[in-house]
């Protein structure tokens, strides 16, 4: 027995050697030393669980700026910390009143969500509702974020509170226009020498703009983030949503407070992975936060996480936000794999094959069409990233992470030099 044993681990120690040997010599001549990827700064690690062993490892122990691969740790801290539903807000209800606190959840009247526990509360008392600010450490934009960006969609502002996701929705057809919520103003402006659409907002205003050519009949619907301000101004979106008057007040002294819970958290964490949400990326970590501690804190969630369940990681990283749009963040490949693998432990493999996006959906639509691999991309200028899980065709499956900085080429040349390699050990092994 002990012969057939030594044999077997024999034998198994020479097969990895030959598929990195193999995997090697392939990235070597097909992948590093050619365009796009040969000027560029690329880690790759390649491991499999069944087994603990790498099948290859080119410069994952090197930093990378890991673009929306970061929102890996935040699906990570949302599945550890937020349980089965979302926090939808902590409530607190006497003879006549209601005090609420928001916590950060990201749902609230957002249209891709019907289900609205939270909205249902409010519009159904009777009584006088208050606004309880809750402590909110965060800024408005994350650390790193390009401040010239404060109008892009996929930058809306972090709140303790959201709503509507965060952003206005200005809808166009012919000479009609129409903004969402409407107590914002629009202001819209004939243009015949434009072709598409133009939606802009004042820096420091909530006043928005559109520009159209009357001869285009195009149907349109754009999304630009709102200054959230101060809770005054969340009071008064309140108030405009429920026709009711909302109060500010402090917490009730003796106050014992209510968790009231929202949406599935699958539902939010499949469409942050698929389509690469990043203000539900963020919004994860900070509801992780409130409900630790009840005080909202990106920071101290970071901290925590990487101080206990991520502190075994190989590399300690420069982690600062969850969506990735900051260039502080430095995380190495393995790392990445590292985390995916706590993941692949402790999630059942079909949840995780969801809430990953797979070859013909969310970023990887246009990609791997045979759907061996359930993960997440990642660009930024220069920057390409894709990080997950591979079932090769003799259903071996494999955690990796390909980071690629510094390129010059198009996105796309680095996504399909990636794909490339992956098919390779999708069709070999």
């Amino acid at each position: 027995m002990r012969s057939v044993l030594l044999l077997s681990a024999i034998s198994l120690s020479l097969q990895a050697s030959a598929q990195t040997a193999a995997i090697s010599k392939w990235a070597s001549r097909s992948l590093l030393h050619q365009q796009p990827l040969e000027q560029a700064h690329v880690g790759i690690s390649i491991y499999e669980p069944a087994t603990g062993k790498y099948w290859y490892q080119y410069q994952d122990d090197k930093f990378f700026t890991p673009a929306s691969n970061t929102k890996i740790f935040a699906l990570y801290a949302g599945l550890k910390l937020l349980g089965d539903s979302l926090p939808a807000a902590r409530y607190y209800e006497n003879d006549t009143a209601v005090f609420v606190k928001g916590m950060a959840d990201p749902s609230f009247l957002h249209p891709d969500y019907t289900f609205q526990p939270l909205l249902q509360l409010l519009q159904q008392t009777a009584k006088q509702i208050y606004l309880v600010p809750a402590n909110n450490l965060n800024k408005r934009y994350g650390p790193g974020w390009s401040w010239a960006d404060y109008a892009d969609d996929y930058q809306p502002e972090l709140t303790e509170w959201p709503m509507y996701g965060n952003v206005v929705r200005i809808y166009h057809h012919g000479d009609t226009s129409k903004i969402m919520p409407a107590l914002y103003d629009l202001e819209t402006t004939e243009d015949r020498t434009i072709t598409k659409i133009s939606t802009e907002r004042d820096e420091r205003n909530n006043l928005f703009f559109l520009k159209y050519n009357p001869a285009y009949k195009e149907v349109s619907t754009t999304e630009v983030p709102f200054i959230t301000g101060t809770e005054q101004e969340l009071r008064q979106r309140l108030q405009d949503t429920l026709h009711k008057r909302i109060g500010l007040a402090v917490a009730p002294q003796p106050a014992s407070f209510q968790l009231l819970k929202s949406i599935p958290a699958d539902s939010l964490f499949t469409p942050m992975m698929h389509r690469s949400d990043n203000f539900f990326a963020e919004q994860t970590l900070m509801m992780a936060s409130a409900s630790l501690w009840d005080t909202i804190s990106t920071k101290k969630m970071i901290s925590w996480l990487l101080e206990g369940d991520l502190k075994d990681l190989p590399h300690a990283p420069q982690w600062v936000d969850g969506s990735g749009l900051s260039r502080y963040n430095l995380i190495t490949p393995r790392d990445f794999v590292s985390v995916l693998n706590k993941m692949y432990a402790q999630y059942p493999q079909r949840r995780l094959w969801d809430i990953f996006a797979t070859g013909g959906k969310g970023t990887l639509r246009n990609y791997y069409q045979q759907q061996f691999v359930h993960a997440k991309t990642g660009t930024l200028n220069g920057v390409v990233g894709l990080s997950g899980y591979l079932v090769t065709k003799k259903n071996k499956t494999l955690i990796f992470s390909v980071l690629v900085n510094n390129h010059q080429d198009t996105a796309t040349s680095v996504r399909r030099a990636v794909e490339r390699l992956l098919t390779m050990i999708w069709k070999e092994y």
